[in-house]
């Protein structure tokens, strides 16, 4: 559009006729050229300007081009007069504006004017209301000061009733305001901890002589229920239970109250097995017929007694466990808080404050202190009555067992274990004495041994009783416990009273039948001890005697070879004779090797030489362990081939001694080995 109205512009002066000079009209075209080419058509205002008469419609015309300025300067104007006539609107409003702000700010200061006279009239009236305000809040703090100090501190009258009376009964009422009383105690430290004190002293002196008369309902209350228990099966209930808990907290009123129990429970006990022995008729319901009646053995009797206070132990165990273990933990932290608030009842200090399981143990022996007085005077009547000194021995093991059941029930200190030590201790003192009774009368019966030597009648019947003592410690714990040695002193007293008295027979007798009596002595008290381990020492003592009297009983059958054989007169020729050359040669010239000598002394061999080992067996036919008899007599065979082999030795090398010099001499006598044939070989041979 710019183009054709430039165009338009350009057209006029020619249609007109104007004349110009040439170079005018070329020059002002070429500045308008110049001019338009160097505009920015980049430019906002010119873009603007385009824009504008382009919104206009306007025709590119010589009137058009006139009236343009005219025409935009009139819409100028036009504008600025609307602008004026909106701004007088605007002049008008802010007039009526300031109006009404003059107006508010006259009633403002009416207002402020009116509030400064109530300020000056009302100020008394609220200094006043501050001031009881203040006072109001005071009050009310004091007021809930005083509400908690009174529903912490202070205990109603129901509640002292609850906890002091002994009308009122003990249950959970009871316990929750010993509780709060407690805690009150507990708490007075803080009110001993401010500068007035006498709110906290009386109120910790109310509160130690509420506990304590808490405490003392408590004790009574547990000492009733405990006479209403189950006498035959006491089962401790969960209120008892937790009643003791508590009366921990006061050592001295717990120790009491299990004393009076330890005494009701004594009582009872001794009650009930002086019923369990005789069936009085203070006992009912007795299931099983009286121990006295049917227990006619004393062994079972004195048994019976200990079964039953075995069985009552256990059954006190346990109906009173559940109050010491299961409890045991909040007994000792009772006790130990009982302790701290009373500090002179305080023992060692490195001492457990309470021990559940020891504390029930002791309190158990004290329960069974009358049943374990009873069992002791009818136990030594028993054993003190009857001279068996078996029985004795029996009742001695009996308790032995049982005491070691007790000290796993109720501990190695127990007090009842002392009532079996001296039971045990009465019946082993009860044996010693029968024993020496018994061996008293054996010893002036004995006059001499038996003629076969076989054991004596009071050897065979000290055996009897010894086969009967040994059953008896084979069944007991002792046997396993202290590896026999307690069966030590029984041999003391069953054997070797009665070993001794067969020694002093065997004193005056002769050879071999010292030995042999000693032997079928020995074997028969082998026999019996070689069946039990705990006897494995002393039969290790005897087998060494019996080797003793069986090297006796050797040397005796090898001397009555030589003599009887006739070889002894040789040995002793030959006593003094050396292994030299020299000594050898001096052999034919002695006596016992002569000829005639020495072919006396070969027939004197070949006589004894068939019946020797049968001649020598009849020697020790009394001996009753015919394999014994057979190995002495080879024994002794041997050591004469020995002897026998020397001789032989001997002579051979005098006879080579003695040919070498004289094997010249055609007339030499014969050797001695001709004039003495036999050979060690045969000589074992026919003693084989």
């Amino acid at each position: 559009m710019s183009a054709s109205y430039l165009q338009e512009r350009g057209t006029p002066a020619s249609q007109n006729g104007i004349s110009a000079p040439v170079s005018r009209g070329a020059n002002a075209l070429s500045s308008r050229i110049a001019s338009v080419l160097s505009a920015s058509y980049a430019d906002l205002d010119i873009r603007d300007a385009l824009e504008t008469l382009d919104d206009r419609g306007i025709q590119n015309t010589a009137e058009t081009r006139r009236q343009l300025r005219l025409d935009v300067q009139k819409d100028v104007i036009q504008c600025n007069g609307e602008i004026v006539r909106d701004f007088g609107l605007v002049a008008e409003q802010l007039k009526r504006i300031g109006t009404a702000i003059s107006s508010l700010n006259s009633y403002c200061a009416d207002m402020r004017g009116h509030i400064s006279a109530a300020n000056q009239e009302t100020g008394p009236v609220l200094e006043e209301a501050t001031s009881l305000i203040s006072q109001r809040k005071q009050v009310e703090n004091r007021q809930q000061i005083l509400h908690a100090f009174s529903s912490h501190f202070l205990v109603s009258d129901e509640e002292s009733t609850v906890l002091t009376s002994t009308v009122e009964p003990v249950n959970e009422e009871f316990f929750q305001v010993l509780t709060r009383v407690k805690k009150i105690h507990h708490d007075c430290q803080v009110l001993l901890g401010t500068e007035d004190q006498r709110l906290g002293l009386e109120v910790l002196e109310q509160s130690s002589k509420q506990l304590n008369a808490a405490f003392q309902k408590l004790y009574r209350w547990i000492q009733r229920e405990f006479k209403t228990l189950d006498l035959e099966n006491p089962q401790i209930s969960a209120s008892v239970r937790r009643s003791l808990r508590v009366l921990a907290e006061r050592p001295t009123l717990f120790q009491s109250c299990l004393d009076s129990f330890a005494e009701s429970r004594e009582s009872i006990l001794s009650d009930s097995f002086h019923a369990a022995l005789t069936g009085s008729a203070s006992e009912e319901h007795i299931a099983t017929k009286p121990i006295e009646f049917h227990a006619h053995d004393p062994l079972r009797y004195v048994g019976d007694m200990l079964a039953w206070a075995h069985s009552t132990t256990v059954s006190e165990r346990e109906a009173l466990e559940n109050l010491f273990i299961s409890d045991g933990d909040e007994i000792r932290r009772s006790i130990q808080a009982g302790l701290e608030s009373e500090p002179w009842l305080r023992g060692d200090e490195d001492t457990d404050v309470f021990d559940g399981r020891k504390a029930l143990n002791q309190l158990v022996s004290r329960d069974l202190t009358g049943v374990a007085r009873l069992l002791r005077q009818r136990t030594e009547q028993v054993v003190q009555s009857h001279e068996d000194a078996t029985l004795a021995y029996k009742v001695a093991n009996l308790i032995g067992f049982y005491k070691g059941t007790f000290a796993k029930l109720l501990g190695a200190d127990s007090e009842v274990l002392d009532v079996f030590d001296t039971l045990e201790a009465s019946a082993m003192r009860q044996f010693r004495a029968n024993m020496r009774d018994y061996v008293a009368n054996v010893q002036s019966d004995i006059a001499v041994a038996p003629a076969d030597l076989s054991p004596p009648e009071f050897l065979e019947e000290a055996l009897q009783m010894l086969r009967v003592l040994a059953k008896s410690y084979d069944t007991s714990v002792a046997a396993t416990d202290d590896n026999g040695q307690g069966f030590q002193p029984v041999l003391a007293e069953a054997l070797d009273p009665f070993l001794s008295g067969c020694e002093n027979l065997q004193k005056g007798m002769e050879k071999p039948d010292n030995a042999i009596f000693a032997l079928n002595c020995l074997f028969a008290v082998k026999e019996v001890l070689s069946q039990y381990t705990f006897a494995s020492e002393r039969v290790s003592e005897i087998d060494d005697t019996i080797e003793e009297n069986v090297a006796n009983l050797t040397e005796y059958q090898h001397q009555y070879l030589i003599h009887e054989s006739g070889l002894n007169t040789l040995l002793e020729a030959l006593s003094t004779n050396t292994n030299s050359a020299e000594s050898l040669k001096t052999i034919p010239e002695l006596e016992a090797f002569k000829p005639d000598a020495l072919v006396a002394a070969s027939q004197q061999l070949d006589e004894f030489l068939p019946s020797a080992l049968i001649d020598a067996s009849e020697n020790l036919k009394r001996l009753r362990n015919r394999k014994m008899i057979q190995d002495i007599t080879e024994e002794a065979a041997d050591k004469f081939c020995e002897d026998f082999e020397i001789v032989e030795g001997k002579m051979m090398a005098a006879d080579d001694l003695t040919y070498d010099e004289d094997k010249e001499d055609e007339d030499q006598e014969p050797g001695l080995r001709d004039l003495f044939p036999r050979t060690s070989g045969e000589i074992r041979v026919l003693l084989s």
